[in-house]
């Protein structure tokens, strides 16, 4: 859907981060484009043999830059013609507002239908943060720190999910990538930031690292009679060799309520039902 021409697809400016929404006029899907600052609202429609085809609404571009307090523009360090992307993305299917995790940047919040002006709720620590690439190493170098980043993210910011609660409140839970925890947010109001939790080593089975995404559900699982968080863990021990060894980790979110002190609703209600 982003790209134009054939060499566009052979420089992987392609979809990257994915997820849906529905409302009374249909089906959508908000898709990110790999190494671009874009997010484009398709509509999906039926196509023969059971297939999906979609339909181009409109497409938004975050900010690639910017003015920080003291008047100097900041552009996140990256290699060279890319730009800071967009990854995890969710969908608060009762408010019709996108969450949508700008790796370098923070966490945007704005409409499903990407119209009206997106806000950025969250930043990660690293926002401001001069850089230089080097090409030899392919790694940004950071200067020095000017304090305009946030206190809850570190680059990357990633996943994001919501935990729906039947009175209407819930939580966002987001990724921290770049310290492996997990950040949590109120669903309503300015999303104001709650509580900080990472997945740990338990029974034999190590912990949660540079995760990329996670999912929360708010049923009963089987054995998780209080709800289910789903998260990615990008480094699964024991290492296998010349490998990437990536896997889920599977925990009841009861557990982690209780040790945060949040909210358990569990009453066989969901809103993507």
């Amino acid at each position: 859907m982003f790209n134009a021409t054939q060499q566009e697809v052979n420089e992987a400016q392609t979809a990257y981060g994915l997820t849906t929404w529905k409302d009374s006029t249909g089906t959508y899907a908000l898709v990110s484009r790999r190494h671009r600052t874009s997010v484009g609202l398709v509509k999906l429609l039926p196509g023969p043999g059971g297939t999906v085809g979609y339909q181009l609404v409109r497409t938004l571009d975050l900010p690639a830059s910017f003015t920080l307090p003291n008047g100097q523009t900041w552009t996140p360090c990256m290699e060279p013609d890319e730009l800071a992307q967009v990854e995890g993305m969710v969908v608060d299917q009762e408010r019709d507002v996108l969450y949508a995790a700008q790796e370098d940047v923070g966490i945007w919040r704005m409409r499903a239908d990407l119209t009206g002006t997106p806000v950025l709720m969250d930043k990660v620590r690293e926002y401001g943060v001069p850089g230089s690439y080097d090409p030899e190493t392919e790694e940004c170098t950071p200067g020095a720190d000017p304090g305009y980043g946030g206190r809850h993210l570190s680059a990357d910011a990633e996943g994001l999910t919501i935990y729906y609660r039947e009175d209407g409140k819930g939580y966002l839970i987001a990724s921290s990538q770049g310290d492996s925890t997990f950040a949590v947010y109120r669903r309503e109001g300015t999303n104001a930031h709650l509580r900080q939790f990472r997945i740990g080593q338990d029974d034999g089975i190590d912990g949660v690292e540079n995760s990329d995404g996670s999912t929360v559900l708010n049923v009963p699982m089987g054995d998780f009679d209080e709800g289910l968080f789903v998260a990615h863990d990008g480094a699964n021990t024991p290492a296998v060799p010349d490998r990437e060894n990536t896997n889920f980790k599977f925990t009841g979110w009861g557990d982690i309520a209780e040790e945060l002190d949040l909210d358990v609703d569990t009453d066989d209600w969901n809103p993507r039902d």
